[in-house]
């Protein structure tokens, strides 16, 4: 069924009608900023979304070419007054990788330099710039491969192959260094985790959903805060309880997580959970009368549950939060200090890499070791030679 020109309706109709279409894939793709995505994003941006959904397209890919589509949408509307074009001239993107990759010393005695002060602004304002000084290479990198690749679903070839452009990044990257920081500068281990979970101690809403945010997050292998965000009730499945010599048997669940990141498309990813994290996610289920659809949700000043599903960067602001009340700089501890503390914590207790990783699902060796390595070398016999 074709559409009606996009010219017979006011701005407003225009807004609400993606408003509306962005609500059909809001359950597969929880998205930050639905308004404003809603204003930024073309009928043709949310075409191809609900296309690329409706394909079986992975959730946390999706939600990452959206947060990036978005970006380059505000950064085009800022730098050059109009929407992305499509395919985009060379010049365009050299232009982006002008803007993100800069030398702040240089900037210092050349206000030109990089991207400049409006366009800034009007991003900061928005809500797409947070920090300043340039980018990192890799987002730059992340952003033009997603612009690449929506370039080439849309049947066109664009210049993100050309010389200039792969240059251009070489050189800005070379001289503007940056020292590789971790994600969380420490783990979130069985420690620390204990005196995050002994601030949830009322039996209010609040504490008993960040409680099992917590645990679940944690147990089920240090899930990434995408996936603790997006998680479902349809993707939760009770098992069989596990026995215990000598004490009541303990319950158990999986936690069906589909496609993820690192899994392959034909490779769904299945966790569980056994005893206290089961207890703490049922009672936050029962508590929040949840019988389906997201698993955790807001909650207002008055106590009341939303329907949606909370969003990725709160689960952060939760670690964070419990992390003051706690007594620690929460400076220091982010949602990936549960993914790092899971295996360090492993690490800890002696338990096998690979047994580790089934629960992780790292697919990588070396990434997964880095932990363990981490953990067991303070006390290591290389460490005590004399």
């Amino acid at each position: 069924m074709m559409r009606k020109p996009a010219i017979s309706l006011s701005t407003n109709e225009l807004v609400s009608r993606r408003l509306e279409e962005l609500d059909t894939i809001a359950a597969v793709l929880p998205m930050e900023r639905r308004d404003e995505l809603a204003e930024l994003l073309t009928d043709q941006d949310v075409d191809t979304l609900r296309h690329l959904v409706n394909e079986g397209m992975g959730a946390n890919t999706l939600r990452a070419l959206t947060s990036d589509l978005a970006y380059l949408q505000a950064w085009a509307l800022a730098a050059t007054g109009r929407s992305l074009p499509w395919p985009a001239p060379e010049a365009l993107l050299l232009k982006f990788v002008a803007h993100h990759l800069w030398d702040p010393e240089k900037r210092l005695t050349d206000p030109g330099h990089g991207m400049p002060i409006d366009i800034e602004d009007k991003l900061r304002l928005q809500g797409f710039l947070r920090k300043t000084g340039p980018h990192a290479p890799d987002t730059v990198r992340r952003r033009l491969a997603t612009w690449s690749t929506l370039t080439k679903w849309r049947g066109l070839v664009g210049a993100f192959a050309s010389p200039a452009l792969k240059s251009a990044i070489r050189l800005a990257v070379r001289a503007t260094p940056r020292p590789k920081r971790r994600k969380s500068a420490k783990a979130v281990t069985g420690d620390v985790l204990s005196k995050l979970i002994g601030t949830c101690r009322s039996n209010s809403l609040r504490d008993i959903r960040d409680k099992a945010i917590l645990m679940v997050a944690f147990a089920s292998g240090g899930r990434r805060r995408s996936e603790v965000a997006g998680l479902r009730k349809e993707q939760l499945v009770m098992e069989a309880p596990i026995p215990v010599e000598g004490s009541p048997p303990l319950p158990s669940l999986s936690i069906h997580l589909g496609r993820t990141k690192t899994s392959g498309a034909d490779n769904p990813e299945i966790v569980y959970l056994t005893g206290r994290p089961v207890e703490a996610l049922n009672a936050w289920l029962a508590l929040a009368r949840i019988e389906s659809g997201s698993v955790f949700r807001a909650i207002d000043r008055w106590g009341n549950v939303s329907k949606r599903s909370l969003d990725p960067k709160a689960i952060n602001d939760i670690v964070k939060q419990r992390a003051d009340m706690a007594g620690l700089d929460p400076a220091e501890y982010s949602a990936h200090g549960l993914r790092s503390g899971y295996l360090t914590e492993a690490a800890n207790r002696g338990i096998p890499l690979p047994e580790a990783m089934e629960q992780s699902r790292h697919r990588s060796v070396q990434q997964a070791s880095e932990y363990y390595n981490s953990a067991t070398r303070r006390s290591g016999r290389a460490a005590r030679l004399l």
